[in-house]
């Protein structure tokens, strides 16, 4: 197990976020309203763009009368005014879900996200202070490859038995009442407990018309992120005070152990303190596996190889070996991707195929950059010759006249700038800039 931290150990769990009794936040409604906050909230709003509300403004709509509208908000929240519009519940395909599994999306006004970011932009700060080493997720300057790598260096030293756990319906089952009792540990201000109370409970608009909100944050809100980590924080600090190696990004979380015993021990812990803050663990998708067996995380298959090798190690330059760790892109990752491609190459999208790669190009440098550390050489290399295919079918199907091979995979890549993924590799990319460098020293210099 890992050394134990220093906190020591509150008598409730809500007690937690401020164990050791710090000053809470008096006065705070104040500089949440102060404009100069206002206008940076507003900027953020207008960055993240996004579709409009119940009202039907859109971003657009809401810059043409800018000023107007923060002034407004700032009135109504200096005179406790404010109420937050009814959330529109839009419907959309749950990523990694089965066919036809939705879940359901909550869109605040445009005005309303604006006060969120601007209420946000205050209580980040306090409550940053206060969040565990073990949460990753929606936290600046924490990345979904920093808690992998966390991981993996933990499995590396001995924790190869992994409680890969799953929490059920966590958005949409969270109890306001734990929220609000974990933020007044730090907050004291009523004003913006109430304003904080306004946004979780306000209703949400479907086609059965307006419905009361009981539990649950809006996936979509631009605080709901934050009440998250505030709700799962004492689960991170009671896990880590019994020494367990817990990772956690938003609700996607595992525990590394060195015995089966000890991940049985730890599952059992978190489903009690969890069951504590309102959370039930779902019992189809928790387990527990040895890292021969592969389990997911944030995208990724993590598994250790077991495979015997023919060849001694030292002759093998691809730097396989027995026993070793590897990741890669999970399979849903990989048909999520080229589900992407296949929508926008089918043969009526009515585009160029310069048009058409840049539509592409976004979405393989996004993806290639998030896997381009991982094991990923010979499927990235699949997924190219895959991707050249698509925009030669497309050609040839959109325009029968161009022929098919007429573009070659030098001149997609070369003239019409296709995005190859891999080259985002970066031992290749920087074999590459070395080659780059040495043939600007000639004067026949180019690309290769």
């Amino acid at each position: 197990m890992s050394e134990r931290p220093v906190h020591p150990r509150p008598r409730r769990l809500a007690e937690w976020l401020n164990p050791t009794g710090a000053k809470k936040e008096h006065s705070l409604i104040d500089k949440v309203y102060k404009r100069k906050n206002l206008e940076r909230a507003w900027e953020s709003v207008r960055r993240n763009q996004g579709a409009g509300g119940i009202d039907g403004q859109s971003i657009a709509a809401f810059e043409e009368r800018q000023q107007e509208h923060l002034e407004r908000l700032a009135k109504e929240l200096r005179d406790e005014t404010y109420q937050a519009a009814p959330v529109t519940q839009v419907q959309i395909p749950k990523r990694g879900g089965k066919p036809g599994e939705k879940r359901t999306l909550g869109i605040p006004t445009v005005y309303d996200r604006v006060c969120q970011q601007a209420l946000l932009n205050r209580l980040e700060p306090i409550f940053e202070a206060e969040f565990d080493e073990a949460s990753f997720g929606y936290r600046r300057g924490r990345s979904p490859q920093d808690a992998l790598r966390k991981v993996w260096k933990e499995i590396q030293a001995g924790g190869e038995w992994i409680v890969d756990a799953d929490l059920k319906d966590y958005f949409g089952s969270v109890q306001h009442d734990k929220v609000m009792a974990l933020v007044e540990q730090r907050v004291s201000d009523g004003r913006v407990l109430r304003l904080v109370e306004a946004m979780l409970k306000a209703d949400r608009s479907s086609v059965e018309g307006l419905i009361p909100t009981e539990c649950g944050v809006p996936q979509g809100g631009v605080i709901s992120p934050l009440l998250s980590n505030i709700l799962l924080t004492p689960f991170d600090k009671e896990m880590r005070s019994r020494g367990y190696q817990l990772t956690r990004f938003a609700d996607d979380w595992v525990v590394t152990c060195k015995s089966a015993a000890e991940a049985r021990a730890a599952l059992a812990v978190a489903t009690k303190i969890l069951k504590a803050l309102g959370v039930v663990i779902h019992p189809d998708k928790t387990r527990i596996v040895h890292v021969r067996q592969g389990f997911e995380f944030l995208g990724y298959k993590i598994k250790q190889g077991s495979q015997k090798l023919w060849l001694p190690e030292s002759k093998i330059w691809s730097g396989a070996r027995q026993g070793a760790l590897y990741a890669y892109p999970r399979q849903k990752s990989v048909d999520r991707f080229k589900d992407q491609i296949r929508r926008l190459t089918g043969r009526r999208v009515p585009l160029t195929t310069a048009e058409l790669i840049q539509e592409l190009n976004p979405i393989i440098v996004g993806w290639g950059n998030y896997y381009k550390k991982a094991h990923v050489r010979r499927l990235f290399n699949q997924l190219d010759r895959w991707i050249v295919r698509r925009l030669w079918s497309h050609r040839h199907k959109r325009w029968r006249c161009r022929g098919w091979k007429t573009l070659p995979r030098t001149k997609l890549y070369s003239e019409l700038g296709l995005a190859n993924l891999v080259q985002k590799i970066p031992s290749i990319a920087a074999r590459r800039g070395r080659s780059l460098v040495k043939a600007g020293c000639g004067k026949s210099a180019r690309p290769v």
